[in-house]
């Protein structure tokens, strides 16, 4: 019989809790960066290399290739293309077969340690940093827009790696690894934090987040163990609030 764990997260505001039911899990090396790509249902995953690989729910390797980046810290799909960033502040848009669409682009504030990024419904990049401890809205050419200190939050999100963005609510999710609170923090569309939940009952140091939103799992990249693990995923909303209505989920079948 498959292990079926429900969790709750702690809530900052009145609402009905963000809910995950573990589904199962795999092994699959050096898993950091996450997002899932609909036009083939599966993951692109960055492991701090050189190299981009996507990959199926399954953990089978589908395509690999590099960017003109010295390495590749986080990933995310921008509309039919990718957009990487190293960790140092560069960032490149590279098609999904691997050609680079541009030369890589600075963000205006320098050094930036992206570990996680995504794109708001707006077209702005909002990447996660650990070093310092900040979430920061981009404009798509590397504008700082706005910042949060996520040391101000309640717990402090110290050591945030991974960022996922929920379509149908423009929730964000952000796992803190175990140098922090090895948790998952959950945002409104806005940035303010609804709440926090441990994942220590499922891995330890979380690196990479990515949401299913047709099919609402969350798939969480575990660095100890080098494993990915697949949820049944509901956000939290008002009491009382409407389903969420079906998203993109794959588009190849």
């Amino acid at each position: 019989m498959r292990k079926v764990i429900p969790l709750l997260a702690l809530l900052a505001t009145p609402a009905a809790a963000l809910e995950l039911t573990f589904q199962t899990s795999y092994d699959l090396a050096r898993p950091s960066s996450l997002d899932y790509d609909p036009t083939f249902c599966g993951l692109w995953i960055a492991n701090e290399s050189r190299e981009i690989v996507l990959v199926t729910l399954q953990g089978d390797e589908l395509r690999r290739f590099q960017s003109d980046l010295n390495r590749i810290k986080a990933v995310t799909v921008e509309e039919n293309h990718l957009l990487v960033a190293d960790g140092f502040g560069n960032f490149q848009r590279i098609s999904k077969d691997g050609v680079a669409l541009e030369a890589p682009f600075a963000s205006s504030q320098g050094w930036a340690d992206t570990e996680g990024m995504v794109i708001d419904a707006d077209g702005m990049i909002i990447t996660v940093e650990d070093d310092p401890e900040r979430m920061t809205w981009l404009s798509p050419t590397g504008q700082v827009e706005r910042q949060i200190n996520t040391m101000s939050l309640n717990p402090p999100l110290s050591e945030a790696q991974g960022i996922a963005r929920d379509n149908r609510t423009g929730h964000l999710l952000i796992v803190d690894d175990m140098e922090g609170t090895n948790s998952l923090y959950e945002f409104d569309a806005e940035g303010e934090l609804l709440g926090t939940t441990s994942l220590l009952p499922y891995g330890q140091d979380p690196e990479g987040i990515a949401i299913r939103p047709g099919s609402s799992q969350v798939f969480i990249a575990f660095d100890v163990g080098a494993s990915i693990a697949a949820f049944d995923y509901q956000p939290t909303l008002p009491a009382g609030a409407d389903p969420l209505p079906p998203d993109a989920d794959c588009l190849m079948f």
